[in-house]
């Protein structure tokens, strides 16, 4: 499939959607001034070029008991047991994303946690895979960056 053209209309839809993917249909029209029918299609075509993939839905972890972030960098014992330690990252529910990556770490990915002591709990588990060799963790003191819109807005003037 080729290059799908965005128009201004489909940037203030997504826009809409970035903020809160639950915004019906009818309230973007009538923000937009134009029809309910019209954001339907526009949204659906999107979704068929594969520019919307699903929705998403953002939770307060604090909210939750989970305030604790880290980001924990994984060395290997051996590089091709990467897919085999990121199969048994996902059986660790707390390790929320995962990344295969150059330089310094093999995989490096987020944890949350409810305190320091979970949060070493999950760490131990982590080394605890065969084909870890050791981690270095580093933790959040605050997400002071959380952005989905200026990569979009930037995205939008290049087009």
């Amino acid at each position: 499939m080729g290059k799908f053209k965005l128009d201004e209309i489909d940037h203030q839809i997504l826009d809409i959607l970035i903020d809160n993917t639950r915004t019906a249909f009818t309230d973007i029209a009538k923000k937009l001034l134009i029809s309910a029918g019209t954001v339907h299609v526009r949204v659906k075509k999107m979704e068929d070029a594969g520019i919307i993939k699903g929705s998403s839905l953002t939770l307060d972890y604090k909210k939750l008991g989970y305030t604790f972030i880290a980001y924990v960098g994984i060395y290997l014992e051996k590089t091709h047991q990467t897919k085999f330690v990121l199969e048994r990252l996902k059986d660790i529910p707390f390790v929320t994303v995962g990344h295969i990556t150059t330089g310094k770490f093999n995989i490096f990915c987020k944890i949350r946690a409810k305190s320091t002591e979970n949060a070493k709990e999950i760490i131990f588990m982590i080394d605890d895979i065969d084909g870890v060799s050791r981690t270095e963790t580093m933790i959040s003191l605050e997400e002071s960056i959380n952005d989905k819109r200026r990569l979009m807005h930037h995205i939008f003037t290049e087009i």
